[in-house]
């Protein structure tokens, strides 16, 4: 797994805790600063305490939750991009970007990569 060239800011939220530590372990090591969180409530917590390049609801989060959630980020931190790992995140107005459930890790921090990656500043 390579170290991502530019480091983001991520809050990786999951409905259950079960699994969610190694996932943000492996997204640590690809070079970003990940929060976990367990729940919507978690995950509003979250919210209003920091803020965040991008926020990965995972699989195990509920359906009304993958379809509240992106709307309240938005509304938080405009700017912040939304990666839903679940497939009907494509048809969600507020969600940038989402991956199958049960895709592995590998093919989430390749999506980090491609879709996330914010732009170099140029030296000066």
């Amino acid at each position: 797994m390579a170290k991502s060239a530019s480091k983001l800011t991520i809050l990786y939220c999951e409905g259950e805790a079960d699994g969610m530590d190694a996932q943000a372990a492996s997204i640590q090591e690809a070079g970003h600063n990940v929060k976990t969180a367990v729940g919507r409530k978690g995950a509003m917590d979250a919210l209003k305490s920091g803020s965040y390049d991008l926020v990965i609801l995972g699989g195990t989060m509920t359906r009304d939750d993958r379809h509240h959630l992106p709307y309240m980020v938005k509304k938080s931190h405009q700017g912040t991009k939304v990666l839903v790992m679940h497939t009907d995140g494509g048809r969600h107005p507020y969600v940038d970007s989402n991956l199958d459930t049960g895709s592995d890790i590998d093919h989430l921090l390749e999506k980090i990569a491609t879709g996330f990656v914010r732009e170099a500043v140029p030296s000066t």
